[in-house]
């Protein structure tokens, strides 16, 4: 197991303190990550993103898709039918399987299809107004007044 020292980091910055329970959270995955189901992770656009998953002979009824936490979880669980004992070669896979994938801040999902034996997760980043570069217009101050002039009276 890897562990990471991010003490120089809490010493100069604020409000980093979840990162490195995201990072233990996430060598834990490295480590006993199941390669069944396999997946593709694609850039679609700037901010847009779709996971796609090989999963030949699961139907929608088959599948749990669940978001908690920053986490998004794929569940698979095939029910095998009692006319399919017949089989004499069993080549398919059709084990139950769990995906977790660890989201960033304000990554949400969109939808989910099922299309030719692939399920595609649409995902999107949705950075809120506030969280958005924007510009900060310059303002110089424009005197509209002549000088002034201090009248003195002078004593009669």
């Amino acid at each position: 197991m890897r562990h990471f020292d991010l003490t120089p980091l809490y010493r100069s910055t604020i409000g980093f303190d979840r990162l490195g329970s995201q990072l233990d959270t996430l060598s834990a995955f490295e480590g006993d990550t199941p390669s069944y189901p396999p997946y593709n992770i694609e850039r679609v656009a700037e901010d847009a993103y779709r996971i796609s998953m090989a999963i030949a002979g699961f139907g929608e009824g088959d599948l749990d898709i669940e978001v908690r936490e920053n986490t998004l979880s794929i569940r698979g669980d095939k029910r095998v039918d009692q006319e399919n004992a017949k089989c004499l070669h069993r080549g398919i896979a059709s084990r139950s399987f769990e995906r977790r994938f660890q989201l960033a801040d304000f990554v949400v999902v969109k939808g989910a299809s099922l299309e030719n034996g692939l399920l595609h997760v649409e995902l999107l980043r949705e950075l809120p107004e506030a969280m958005k570069p924007r510009t900060i217009e310059i303002t110089t101050k424009v005197e509209t007044e002549g000088p002034k002039v201090i009248e003195s009276q002078a004593a009669a």
